[in-house]
């Protein structure tokens, strides 16, 4: 299994590391996605669990961290470069166990991959 930057926050995102953002608004390109549940990064797979609220009914997403364009500390807001409908669109998140699973996580990671603007490189 090869990490790769879909896993790393960017570097100019403005993260700072062991920040908690648990509680942060989320921000699509286009709207507001939920806020974030937890920060978790077995197997070396950063990412967000964000509670998409009522528009998802109810459900969860897994947002890997290499999606993340700002964190902003002062609106407690992290911003990601992907729809409303292309989170709702990503592997469906159903269990806590799924976040340990490097199964699961190599499917979310292929699937906001082919999110990313080309040329984005990968290490």
């Amino acid at each position: 299994m090869t990490i790769d930057s879909i896993w790393s926050y960017p570097p100019d995102s403005g993260h700072v590391e062991g920040r908690d953002l648990t509680g942060y608004g989320v921000v699509g390109t286009d709207g507001t996605l939920g806020h974030v549940e937890r920060e978790d990064g077995h197997h070396g797979m950063w990412h967000l669990v964000v509670d998409t609220g009522v528009w998802l009914f109810g459900r969860s997403a897994v947002v890997p961290v290499g999606v993340v364009t700002s964190v902003d500390e002062a609106e407690r807001k992290v911003s990601v470069a992907c729809t409303v409908d292309e989170v709702k669109e990503a592997p469906r998140f159903r269990t806590d166990s799924e976040t340990m699973d490097p199964d699961y996580l190599t499917a979310v990671a292929d699937y906001y991959r082919r999110l990313m603007p080309h040329g984005t490189t990968t290490a």
